[in-house]
């Protein structure tokens, strides 16, 4: 496809393909002057190459002989092309992950070159860069950097990049840049951030525990939590739904160290069948989980929608706010299972593939480890729920993400921003033990420091940032 979502020539309708070859002005003007696509041919591929030798080789004398490298032999390096009229390759740009080693989210792009008659107002450049970015970021990354000839610093600034560092390559001035992905911070916003103004003057979770993932009852052991389901979720996926009502409930308790004593459910439902779908899931639930059903209420005939409040019990009740600069981050997750149909990369399931015993192990993990603090992970993804956690402690949290376990199907990007199934973050000691969670993997991933916000710090050193402020701004927990 060109760039403005049209097909190229031979594919448009006869009456286009008339009027193109009478020569109408209105009509082929119409037409992109190139497309950009990736390149999935040798030939393609050597073409580029030999654009790439002819400006980097001969014209500007940057290396001698040619200017391949080991990333050219990569196989996960992904080379995109512009394609003129006249379906002439004009230009191309490759970009890949960093380093041998798996995908850590941090991608590179590279070798930029456009034919010497595609230059100048036509843009190619300029597509291709933007064309970069938006593969870079559909392909999980969560850091893409280039390093950019000085004299084209002023078009990457144009383009939205981030000037990172001045830096020397082949004995030329070139400068570090940075596409900057708000891919993290975007999913805070949107699913966090109104709830401080939202919900200010409530006090929620009450002296000690605001923001937390239930609420101790007053005078009691009891800890309360209630979630609903997204109604879309419940109408065109009610099992699913049934049973995410149980696990998000479920996990908000486990997160505060209490063994679940039952559960009331909301239901509305357009007419009896689908209610029962959406009770099929629950009831499935509850089954794997141990859980009763106390009571609740069911409704037809009216707009699809589900929640479900539970109550647990616990004399010490671990808080997502107890965390302290200095400590630990530590993130429990199960990594068996894999994508939902139809929610991939947003919703990882795991937990309906899990035995009954498995499920008890690791809801009941926090309560036998009693780490400082801790939250389950749910909307705001991994990332956005350490930046919670890290608020109601008044800190900021920094992520190492080259030790944070992932299933080796998701990308990066993908895994710190969707709904893992069962994932807990806590923050203790650097000597606390891990959290004895079955067959979840346990690995101590980050740190609790001075100041607010999430950074991902990579293998080499550099952070970035993921949340800049705080995430819901209900403030640290008293």
């Amino acid at each position: 496809m060109y760039l403005d979502g049209t097909a190229p020539p031979g594919t448009m309708d006869p009456a286009f393909d008339i009027l193109a070859l009478l020569g109408d002005r209105n009509t082929l003007a119409r037409v992109p002057e190139f497309r950009i696509e990736q390149a999935e041919d040798v030939g393609s591929i050597v073409v580029y190459r030999n654009l790439r030798r002819e400006a980097f080789v001969h014209e500007q004398g940057l290396f001698d002989g040619h200017d391949l490298d080991a990333r050219d032999e990569d196989p996960r390096t992904i080379v995109l092309i512009a394609r003129d009229r006249t379906d002439r390759i004009v230009g191309g740009v490759r970009i890949g992950p960093v380093g041998d080693g798996p995908d850590l989210g941090w991608w590179q792009g590279g070798r930029l070159v456009v034919a010497p008659g595609a230059r100048g107002l036509r843009n190619v450049g300029a597509a291709l860069v933007r064309a970069a970015c938006a593969r870079a970021e559909s392909e999980g990354a969560l850091r893409f950097e280039a390093n950019v000839q000085a004299r084209n610093e002023a078009l990457f600034t144009r383009l939205g990049w981030h000037r990172v560092r001045p830096i020397t390559v082949a004995d030329t001035p070139h400068v570090l840049m940075r596409w900057p992905i708000g891919r993290i911070a975007a999913l805070a916003a949107a699913t966090k951030s109104p709830l401080g103004p939202l919900l200010a003057g409530l006090s929620p979770g009450g002296a000690g525990f605001v923001g937390d993932d239930g609420a101790p009852v007053p005078g009691t052991e009891v800890i309360a939590a209630c979630d609903a389901i997204i109604p879309s979720m419940v109408e065109r996926d009610p099992e699913w739904a049934g049973w995410c009502a149980v696990l998000v409930n479920i996990n908000d308790l486990a997160a505060m160290g209490a063994a679940p004593l039952g559960l009331l459910d909301a239901l509305g439902a357009k007419d009896a069948a689908h209610a029962a779908r959406v009770l099929s899931g629950l009831r499935n639930a509850v089954r794997a989980y141990g859980v009763p059903v106390l009571g609740g209420h069911t409704q037809l005939g009216v707009p699809a929608a589900l929640s479900v409040t539970a109550l647990g019990r616990t004399p010490h009740p671990v808080p997502g706010g107890g965390g302290r600069p200095g400590h630990a981050v530590r993130l429990t997750a199960d990594l068996g299972g894999g994508w939902r149909p139809g929610y991939r990369g947003r919703q990882w399931d795991s937990t309906s593939r899990r035995t009954a015993e498995d499920l008890r192990t690791m809801i009941g993990s926090v309560a036998a480890a009693r780490p400082a603090a801790a939250k389950d992970v749910s909307m705001a993804g991994i990332a956005g729920t350490l930046g919670m956690l890290a608020e109601a402690s008044g800190c900021r949290a920094v992520l190492d993400v080259a030790a944070v376990p992932r299933p080796r199907e998701a990308s990066m990007g993908d895994w710190l921003t969707c709904f893992p199934g069962f994932a807990m973050l806590t923050a203790d000691d650097a000597d606390a033990p891990p959290l004895p969670a079955g067959p979840a993997v346990s690995t101590s991933c980050g740190q609790l420091t001075e100041g607010r916000g999430v950074g991902l710090r990579w293998p080499d050193g550099e952070i970035t940032e993921a949340v800049a402020d705080t995430v819901t701004g209900m403030g640290a927990a008293s």
